[in-house]
């Protein structure tokens, strides 16, 4: 005459949606403020790398790059390494230092 069913109620359900969205609420700003410093500091290492390829260059060639263009044409950076993941520019000063010019 009775079943036994075993299942969720409408209230348990609403109740683990209520949960699941507060938890999402807490996290995903949390996750959007370190995508910044994560692009901040993949900028920094990219300029260490590109500032050591200054030195193999100098090296090899026995004088400073004048540019960024100069180590690509010659195969000691890639295109993509003379710009960061999060908008800026790489460069060279007079000095041969690898300097980021912010677009902000």
């Amino acid at each position: 005459m009775y079943k036994k069913e075993d299942a969720f109620t409408l209230i348990e359900m609403l109740i683990v949606l209520t949960i699941i969205t507060v938890l999402i609420l807490l996290v995903v700003p949390n996750l959007t403020d370190k995508s910044t410093t994560i692009h901040d500091r993949g900028c920094e290492a990219l300029v260490q790398t590109v500032q050591a390829q200054v030195g193999a260059y100098q090296l090899d060639k026995g004088k400073k790059p004048n540019s960024l263009d100069e180590l690509r044409k010659e195969d000691y950076i890639k295109e993509d390494q003379k710009q960061c993941k999060n908008g800026n520019t790489l460069s060279l000063n007079s000095n041969g230092t690898v300097i980021v010019n912010e677009t902000n």
